[in-house]
């Protein structure tokens, strides 16, 4: 008995002397660790795995100075073998989920700090016995920890549909696994997921819809600069005088619901994987909207057809409204919620910004001010679709884009200034309309 627990004291000296070696060379280069992050679906769990190489050479004596290539091709099968004999989730009763094994890639970063740095990434799929709780189970893993005993592996969820949780989101960390010093034991990590439901994952999409037009200058911009003209009457390829509130908001309302029915459609088709197009056209086509939009707020070149044209860029716009949600990967009854909240999000917004902004400028296009701050809009925009273009061409951020991002950040002080704006032009037609 003593002389188990001097062997168990030495063991715990000399692991904590190897820490303390390795927490002063971090200043040299920080000490890897293995990331897992978990997405929760319905039925099963799929993981991704981040293993340093370094540390996976010193587990099984990988060659990793070897290409990525030849990484994979000469290895893949001892590496999937390894992963599947070292992973082993079970129930709280002891019975073994199945574990398959993905994609492998090597990534490689380099930095002046730190050099090169190459990590393993592997995707795998963690299924659970028929009727199995797949929100609380036991994650058995010590790959590569089994024998560099200083490894941790940390264990995050990336996405929990179900409990509201999405991977546009920073991981939630539910754990680390590292061994006990004390005991010289790994001890298994014990996963209790929040429960679940739908009605989480729906307001958690609802969220998702609001944020993403909040933060998508360029879908609101669009539709913005559409409406400027709405109030207005043409003759002769210009824009006159105002055409009445019910002209107006009978205006309005067609252009906002085309808008609505026509990213609604894209949306629905590209979320399922119907209608799919590469995501730097559809970009590309969204600023070429804005541009259009712009030229006709100046000038108008489809005077009546504004609903049509919204309708037909509410389709590209609804492109990559379901690029969001395609990478989600969701299954099929959750995705059909989420395309129901995530719209429902867009609209609330899109609401939002329209009943704040569209009064303003009904008052403004009664008073002789209303021109220049159309105009003013209309050039501000073309610019905005312009330096966008160009970056989504090029794939080069430029000055342009930056300003406009910049500027949008004061879009409260903006509408501020509308609304008083509004209010104060008003005043001051009435006035000279009494005199």
């Amino acid at each position: 008995m003593i002389i188990s627990h001097a062997r168990k004291w030495l063991m715990t000296l000399v692991i904590s002397a190897t820490c303390c070696l390795n927490a002063y060379n971090t200043v040299a280069h920080p000490m890897p660790n293995s990331v897992v992050l978990l997405t929760v679906h319905s039925d099963y769990i799929s993981a991704e795995l981040q293993i340093p190489l370094s540390e996976l050479q010193a587990a099984i004596g990988l060659a990793v100075n070897d290409s990525s290539a030849q990484l994979i091709g000469r290895h893949a099968p001892q590496l999937r073998a390894y992963l599947v004999q070292h992973i082993r989730p079970k129930t709280r009763d002891g019975k073994l989920w199945r574990v398959t094994v993905g994609a492998l890639k090597v990534h490689e970063t380099q930095n002046a700090i730190h050099g090169v740095y190459r990590e393993l990434t592997a995707q795998l799929d963690l299924i659970p016995p028929a009727d199995a709780d797949v929100r609380k189970f036991i994650f058995d893993y010590d790959a590569v920890l089994h024998q560099v005993v200083t490894h941790k592996i940390l264990v995050s969820v990336s996405q929990d549909w179900a409990a509201g949780k999405l991977a546009e989101e920073s991981p939630n960390q539910v754990g680390v696994i590292e061994l006990d010093i004390v005991n010289n034991r790994i001890l298994p990590l014990l996963v209790n997921l929040e429960p679940g439901n739908s009605w989480k994952g729906f307001l958690s999409m609802v969220r998702l819809g609001i944020q993403h037009i909040a933060e998508g200058t360029d879908h609101l911009l669009f539709l913005l600069v559409l409406l400027l003209p709405a109030p207005l009457l043409y003759t002769r390829r210009r824009w006159t005088g105002f055409g009445g509130t019910r002209y107006s908001l009978s205006r309005l309302l067609w252009i906002v619901t085309a808008f609505t029915a026509g990213h609604s459609i894209t949306l629905l088709l590209g979320a399922f994987g119907w209608v799919r197009l590469p995501g730097q056209p559809v970009e590309i086509l969204i600023a070429l909207s804005i541009l259009i939009s712009a030229l006709h707020a100046m000038r108008p070149f489809f005077p009546g057809k504004e609903t049509w044209i919204a309708a037909g860029f509410g389709l590209i716009h609804g492109l990559a409204f379901a690029n969001t949600l395609e990478n989600l990967s969701l299954d099929a009854g959750s995705m059909a919620l989420s395309i129901l909240g995530f719209n429902a999000g867009i609209e609330l917004m899109q609401l939002l910004i329209i009943l704040v902004t569209i009064p303003w400028l009904i008052l403004l296009s009664r008073t002789p001010v209303y021109r220049s701050v159309r105009l003013t809009g209309a050039v501000l925009a073309a610019v905005a679709a312009i330096a966008w273009t160009a970056e989504r061409v090029t794939g080069n951020a430029n000055a342009g884009g930056a300003v406009i991002e910049r500027i949008a950040d004061y879009a409260p002080f903006i509408l501020l200034a509308l609304a008083v704006s509004a209010v104060y032009f008003t005043l001051k037609t009435r006035q000279a309309n009494k005199a």
